[in-house]
């Protein structure tokens, strides 16, 4: 069923006017995605691949959108893409949304055991998986992938890539803490076990210094920088060289690696299972 949905969406994908299926290609791709039967980005054989058409399939659903005032209970009214509703939950998605300004979007895939803290705000093709929480005020981008047990802690950006479609998206591994205020983007690729502490800006044009292994951390070939398993980053800063900067004391930020996961840090980030 999956080739079948692909075929058909790279089929409708770029031209001028879309045919008569293709709202009914994209609603059915719209149920896979929210289910989490298809992902946008997957880890295969160890190495994060994008699924380019998973992209353009959510880039369809926008072009046959039209504009609309969306109906809903709250306070607060709004107007997006019909094709786009607000994503549905029940008694047996055993995701807990805490009331107070959340709003996902259909098309997102939240997977049991996930809680989201209000306000907070989840964009159409991410996928959260078990046991993570989404704290308040954070940020989850289209297409992000944020693994098992991983804290998004409050204020925290996890940037989306949608496009250009051939890139990677932000993708946080399993049991990451995210520190508060922090910004992920551009692709970055936070490996398992990773601290990143409050106020940290990863992006693929910032260079990453490693204090343990004497090393400058760039992107890789592929756009994506990568940030080792269980690193601990905090940020930082570095002096620059030139006269003028060196008259006035000038420094740029740049994020740093002190130290790599131990038992220590293990017991200063647990998760209380009790709030779960």
């Amino acid at each position: 069923m999956t080739e079948n949905i692909q075929k058909e969406i790279l089929s409708q994908f770029g031209k001028q006017t879309l045919n008569g299926s293709a709202t009914a290609v994209f609603t059915e791709f719209l149920e896979l995605l929210d289910g989490g039967k298809i992902r946008s980005a997957e880890k295969i054989n160890g190495t994060w691949h994008v699924h380019e058409w998973v992209k353009k399939g959510i880039l369809l659903g926008f072009w046959l959108g039209t504009l609309k005032s969306v109906d809903d209970p709250s306070p607060f009214q709004y107007f997006d893409k019909h094709t786009i509703p607000l994503k549905q939950f029940n008694g047996t998605s055993n995701v807990r949304i805490v009331p107070g300004g959340t709003s996902i979007r259909k098309g997102a895939y939240l997977a049991p055991s996930v809680i989201v803290m209000p306000p907070a705000y989840i964009n159409i093709g991410s996928y959260v998986d078990e046991g993570t929480m989404i704290d308040s005020h954070a940020l989850v981008g289209s297409c992000a992938q944020v693994g098992k047990r991983v804290h998004v802690s409050a204020a925290a950006q996890i940037g989306g890539v949608l496009e250009p479609i051939g890139a990677m998206p932000v993708i946080i591994e399993d049991d990451v803490m995210i520190g508060g205020n922090c910004g992920i983007y551009e692709g970055t690729i936070v490996k398992k076990g990773s601290v990143i502490a409050s106020g940290v800006i990863l992006t693929a044009s910032t260079p990453v210094y490693d204090l343990v292994h004497h090393t400058i951390i760039r992107r890789e070939e592929n756009g994506s920088l990568i940030i080792p398993e269980n690193s601990v980053v905090v940020a930082g800063n570095r002096k620059i060289e030139s006269p003028f900067a060196m008259e006035f004391g000038l420094s740029l930020y740049t994020p740093l690696i002190v130290k790599y996961r131990d038992e220590k840090t293990n017991a200063r980030i647990a998760l209380e299972e009790s709030l779960r």
